[in-house]
């Protein structure tokens, strides 16, 4: 990466992020509303106006706290929204979107808007929209390259192939959280997503995908697993990816790096 800040960073929450390079605004996962399900916004506004302002969005998966259907219903409808192969097909509520810029890709697929290209990646972690649901598809992460490389991990754990898949990167969006009480297979706590900013080389890294949304009902419960594991990520970070710059951010908060 060339001295100066050359990428913009607002982290929304949860896993909501604008990224700004060479003038094209990437939002990943968007979530704009005050909850998603059984979920509530816990910590942070409700993302500010300047959310809905982009010019491509990823979705990494189908999950309803990435895949939020509402709230890609709130963009304008001429721009373009990337999501795995397979996704108008496995959510009914993609209908709603029916006339808009829907762009389905699998691993290794490119998509280039203004002077940014956009690989799909691979990620572990469930494909499926339920647990009960009948299509599982192939879940994703994206490298956004322009200026700079970012890595926007999606949900994901670490996989065998990671730093081949991805590559070295000036800045990595790193899931080190989740929305309850056990995080499950196919994601990262802190110190494993740590241990992936060291695999990817990554220059600089902020956490993602934790301390935003709880629960109904659950406030009390494992309040360890809620804001904790941005610090934890960046303690670990020292020993696991002393290359690497972290930031942990506030909902509503931007960097340039």
């Amino acid at each position: 990466m060339a001295n100066g800040p050359t990428v913009g960073v607002t982290w929304w929450g949860h896993s909501t992020v604008t990224v700004v390079d060479s003038g094209v605004r990437v939002l990943t996962d968007p979530v704009l509303t005050a909850g998603v399900a059984h979920l509530r916004r816990r910590r942070g506004p409700i993302p500010a106006a300047a959310a809905r302002d982009a010019d491509v969005v990823v979705v990494s998966h189908l999950h309803s706290d990435h895949l939020h259907v509402r709230s890609l219903a709130m963009l304008d409808p001429a721009t373009p929204v990337v999501v795995p192969r397979g996704t108008r097909a496995a959510v009914p509520g993609m209908i709603r979107l029916r006339g808009r810029d829907i762009r389905e890709v699998g691993v290794g697929d490119v998509i280039e808007i203004g002077g940014v290209e956009i690989r799909a990646v691979p990620a572990r972690h469930d494909g499926r929209r339920h647990p009960l649901a009948r299509h599982a598809l192939e879940p994703l992460g994206f490298v956004v390259t322009g200026s700079a490389r970012t890595y926007f991990a999606g949900d994901t754990d670490l996989f065998p192939g990671m730093a081949e898949a991805v590559g070295d990167c000036d800045l990595a969006l790193l899931p080190v959280g989740g929305w309850g009480p056990g995080l499950g297979e196919g994601h990262m706590d802190a110190d494993r997503a740590a241990v992936a900013a060291g695999v990817l080389r990554a220059r600089h890294a902020v956490p993602v995908h934790f301390g935003t949304f709880w629960p109904i009902g659950l406030s009390g419960v494992a309040p360890q697993e809620f804001l904790p594991p941005g610090a934890r990520f960046a303690a670990a970070a020292t020993s696991a990816a002393p290359d690497t710059t972290t930031h942990e951010l506030v909902p509503g908060q931007s960097l340039s790096v």
